[in-house]
């Protein structure tokens, strides 16, 4: 998942929300917090303990886990960690809360969303500096990340009066054919950690738009951002039960427990492909709906006769937005050979000026990685492709230095072979490979078991959509390096995922489809 990054694509201008104290007890609708967390440089604390039932709760075995600040691998903060009990607690809550908020009136569902919305956007400060803390992006990048899942509230908000339905005669005359469209039910909602603000309200959306009650189980790395926009849905009006969140650093207890439960009757899902595939195979005991956004390998094909500067910014926004955290990143680098030495010069030249630091320094357009793990993957990817005889025109090497980083870096020369263009990267890293015909392009595009996104650069607009009818995935940006919106659908075909999130595509995910046939 992306969102739009501070110096490309920006959301829609937000509207000037209400002023609210954030104290805790001053808003109608607030909760009192058991236990909370004063993170550096917020107006408000964070509550750190489980949302159940309307209630901030200890995890029923007592335990908390650390959470991680990748700058310098300090523990920021403790939070508690549900367990299997605490799952069942929460489905009888939501469970419990699903007559009342799929009966409530549409235009009130809207309104909460709406007030969400404003919320938000009063609080994107805060909720930029708690991504930077706990995920590690740069400033610019969460805060053009706030803004960005701020507007799933807003976008759902005004589609959560939009429901269809349909009522004609059956082509015989004898009977009428009523279409009505219901919740889905109690939503299981499970989510990343490298858009913790976007991938939560991208669910939590549309899925209060449908009157659907919700358990969202953060990543463990990013539980706080997801805390803190629940509290904020509680005090826009929400009613108790309509929205849970499980912090766990122990996931599969809570989703086995959970879609083993019959009242559990959509999971949403966003993470890797091999996650996704494990939570497939337990849905499908008792038939859960499924939605899934799973992992990427989008290919950047730049043409000789497109405008290489504008590829170059393009590129830069698709691989290094989050740091090139993200499944719609860049992940490889197809350039027509007659081009491929000038771009890949303009590509080191931008890349290789970038400042890494701590997300919140000043100046800082690179933050460290998420964790360690995914500092030895890209380190790992790099070092091999150039045992394999490609050469790193800018990077290569991980500093010497406290915290999960590693430097921008771009690979010329790369062998069609190298596992770093077979696997996510995950990382600032931007192998390049030439071809030499549309044909060749394509197929060496679509040449990956993934096809969530693909971006291509050309001054040739009949190309364009040419080329676009011919990839294999859900979404192409033509001349674009950012293509997320909240009125788009977002989603892959392949092993890229199942569903589309956003649009009007996003709230039917969540509703059924009822038919009444009957006689006048």
């Amino acid at each position: 998942m992306e969102s739009p990054s501070s110096t490309g694509q920006s959301a829609n201008e937000a509207l000037p929300g209400t002023a609210f104290d954030w104290s805790i007890g001053s808003v109608a609708g607030t909760l009192e917090r058991m236990t909370t967390e004063t993170i550096a440089g917020l107006s408000c604390p964070v509550p750190t303990d489980l949302l159940i039932g309307g209630k901030w709760v200890a995890a029923s075995g007592g335990d908390r886990f650390d959470v991680t600040d990748p700058a310098d691998g300090s523990t920021l903060c403790t939070v508690a960690d549900a367990t299997a009990d605490d799952a069942h607690a929460a489905i009888d809550a939501a469970y419990a809360a699903l007559p009342e908020l799929a009966a409530m009136p549409p235009r009130r569902r809207a309104e909460i969303l709406r007030t969400a919305f404003e919320m938000m956007t009063e609080r994107v400060e805060d909720i930029a500096l708690l991504m930077v803390r706990e995920n590690g992006k740069a400033l610019a990048d969460a805060k053009a990340e706030a803004t960005y899942a701020a507007e799933f509230f807003r976008w759902y908000a005004e589609e959560a009066v939009r429901i269809d339905g349909n009522f004609t005669t059956a082509p015989a005359g004898t009977n009428k054919i009523l279409v009505t469209r219901q919740p889905v039910g109690v939503a299981l909602l499970i989510t990343p950690w490298n858009f913790p603000a976007a991938m939560a309200t991208r669910k939590w959306g549309p899925a209060i738009a449908a009157g659907c009650p919700t358990i969202l189980k953060p990543a463990a790395e990013t539980p706080l951002t997801a805390l803190l926009i629940a509290d904020i849905l509680v005090e826009a009006g929400l009613p108790a039960g309509a929205v849970n969140v499980l912090p766990s650093s122990k996931a599969a207890p809570l989703s086995e427990t959970a879609l083993a439960d019959f009242r559990v009757r959509k999971l949403s899902f966003t993470g890797s492909t091999k996650v996704g595939q494990g939570l497939l195979k337990l849905a499908a005991d008792n038939v859960v709906n499924a939605s899934m956004e799973l992992g990427g390998n989008a290919p950047f094909l730049v043409f000789a006769d497109a405008d290489l500067e504008a590829a170059v910014e393009g590129a830069m926004l698709a691989k290094l937005r989050n740091g090139g955290e993200a499944c719609t990143a860049a992940n490889r680098f197809y350039v027509e050979a007659s081009v491929a030495d000038r771009f890949a010069e303009m590509l080191a030249g931008k890349m290789g000026a970038m400042t890494m630091g701590r997300g919140d320094d000043d100046g800082v357009q690179l933050g460290p990685l998420v964790n360690q793990a995914t500092v030895e993957k890209v380190d790992r990817l790099v070092t091999e492709a150039i045992s394999g005889g490609a050469r790193a025109l800018v990077g290569g090497k991980r500093p010497a230095r406290d915290g999960f980083f590693y430097p921008a870096t771009v690979l010329v020369d790369v062998s069609d072979d190298a596992d770093c263009l077979t696997e996510e990267i995950f990382g600032p890293v931007a192998p390049i490979v030439t071809f030499s015909t549309e044909d060749e392009a394509v197929r060496k595009a679509n040449d990956t078991p993934f096809g969530l996104v693909a971006y291509l650069y050309t001054g040739d607009l009949g190309r364009g959509l040419r080329i676009s009818e011919r990839l294999e995935c859900g979404m192409v940006g033509i001349n674009r390096g950012v293509i997320s919106d909240p009125a788009a659908p977002f989603g892959g075909m392949k092993q890229s995922g199942i569903g589309r999130e956003g649009a009007h595509d996003g709230l039917l995910e969540f509703l059924e489809t009822k038919y009444v046939a009957f006689s006048p």
